[in-house]
């Protein structure tokens, strides 16, 4: 029973901020929600071994992702689809700035996103992320400096900060 508890207590703390991330990379909260669930419950299944891991919760989030990449190779025509009715969709946010960088977020490399989202929103720094995702940290550096220019290209384009219904 104790086991249960101290999951439970894990999951709690650990749940929000999981799928805030990976939602910020992947871009679709629902198909974030569901890779997000399937990871907890690969967690728990493992539990023993995983709460031995340095971090528990970036266990989740790299299963997490795996859980969701696996999906866009099984449906790459539905992962269009779903682009399509994402960059259509409102975005609940606490800011217009908010809804724009994640707009903008799905207009860059989905290594470039990664990338960004673990060392700007998780705050891994680089050998964190490299350790993650399994590549070089130069790979990493220029994946981040790569995503940041194309975030600030998109970002700085006239009218932008309309997108999503949102005023100017």
């Amino acid at each position: 029973m104790r086991d249960a508890a101290e999951f439970d207590a894990f999951y709690s703390a650990s749940v929000q901020r999981v799928l805030g991330h990976l939602y910020a990379m992947i871009g679709n909260r629902a198909e974030a929600e569901d890779a997000v669930a399937e990871a907890y419950a690969r967690a728990w299944d493992r539990w023993t071994a995983v709460r031995q891991c340095d971090s528990p919760e970036a266990w989740v989030r790299r299963v997490a992702y795996r859980v969701a990449v696996s999906a866009w190779r099984k449906a790459v025509n539905r992962l269009r689809a779903h682009r399509r009715e994402a960059s259509e969709q409102r975005v609940e946010a606490t800011s217009v700035d908010h809804v724009a960088v994640v707009t903008a977020l799905r207009h860059i490399s989905a290594e470039q996103r990664r990338a960004v989202v673990l060392h700007h929103l998780v705050g891994l720094s680089v050998a964190e992320i490299a350790a993650e995702i399994g590549t070089s940290e130069n790979t990493v550096k220029t994946r981040l400096a790569r995503g940041r220019r194309a975030l600030a290209a998109k970002l700085a384009e006239p009218g932008y900060a309309s997108v999503e219904g949102g005023q100017p």
